[in-house]
């Protein structure tokens, strides 16, 4: 355990202890960081129920983040939770505004993918029972208690049942089969539910008993057999491990979505901003502008009331 994570007891095999605790996870990077201070100060607002606070950083934007951090909060550099042998490097293909993580071992990651690796791989050292993530992107707009991602020693799983098999889910169809395989699920089980949102929680424990699942079938570290293709989806490995191999064990499923998300299209106008957030749904309590939409961060602050 290094010795910057917050320790806790450890959770029962299949049912957490009555009060469990819980740690938000965010996977943020430099351009983010505006955002993720925004994320910061509404998540200490409006949301109780935190032991701690992880983000999930690469190591050049380590030093950047630290102005984030408090007692409760720490960034986390992406060293120390992956193989040393994935290095990050500038990307010449793009001019040098992108990064690419390149390996013997896996094929050449963007950044979204290694931001998935870095969430699977906290349960590794952080001691929290529930981890609870959260994109940098968002903002919680109304109060929040963490206590509603578990329900009788169980944690809730977010579950949309049977989208898949509809039109234009070809891409999640292809993270579900290769999250089938990385489990050593049989190709003709195929899963036809979506288990991919922001604010959404995972058992820890359910995490590193699912990467030692994959290191036994493959014989080889879960990052290489994860990143062994370029498509690839951490929410989807998860909810099929947790679906799939044990049938549901120490969890209950759930369909709302708690956060309202902006997801593709233009950046809105303030009215349209603000029929976005009134149209959210009673359960919902937060908001995700998704960042290459481009919205400028000072508009949602004023919008939503913190300028």
């Amino acid at each position: 355990m290094n010795s910057r994570f917050v320790p806790s007891l450890a959770a029962e095999p299949d049912v957490l202890r009555q009060t469990p605790t819980a740690a938000v996870v965010t996977a943020s990077y430099a351009p983010d960081l505006e955002r993720c201070r925004l994320l910061c100060e509404t998540l200490d607002r409006y949301v109780s129920g935190v032991a701690h606070h992880y983000i999930l950083v690469e190591h050049r934007d380590v030093a950047l983040f630290r102005q984030l951090e408090n007692g409760r909060r720490t960034v986390v550099d992406e060293r120390d939770l992956l193989p040393r042998w994935l290095h990050a490097f500038d990307d010449p293909l793009s001019l040098f505004r992108r990064r690419i993580w390149l390996s013997l071992k896996t094929m050449p990651l963007r950044g979204w993918h290694v931001q998935q690796l870095r969430r699977i791989a906290i349960s590794a050292h952080a001691g929290e029972d529930v981890l609870i993530f959260c994109d940098s992107d968002v903002a919680f707009l109304k109060p929040f208690d963490c206590s509603a991602f578990w329900r009788d020693g169980k944690v809730r799983l977010f579950r949309r049942d049977g989208v898949l098999s509809g039109e234009g889910h070809e891409e999640h169809r292809i993270w579900s089969r290769n999250a089938g395989s990385a489990l050593g699920i049989e190709p003709s089980e195929v899963s036809t539910h979506d288990y991919i949102s922001t604010l959404i929680a995972w058992r820890r424990e359910t995490v590193t008993a699912m990467c030692a699942r994959i290191e036994k079938i493959h014989g080889r570290n879960w990052v290489e057999t994860v990143g062994a293709v370029r498509k690839f989806s951490e929410c989807m490995i998860y909810g099929r491990y947790v679906d799939d191999v044990l049938d549901g064990a120490g969890h209950f499923h759930g369909s709302e979505e708690f956060c309202r998300v902006h997801w593709t299209g233009e950046a809105l106008s303030d009215d349209e901003f603000r029929r976005f957030v009134a149209a959210m749904a009673p359960e919902q309590v937060a908001i995700g502008m998704q960042s290459f939409i481009g919205t400028d961060i000072g508009r949602i602050r004023r919008l939503i009331g913190l300028d």
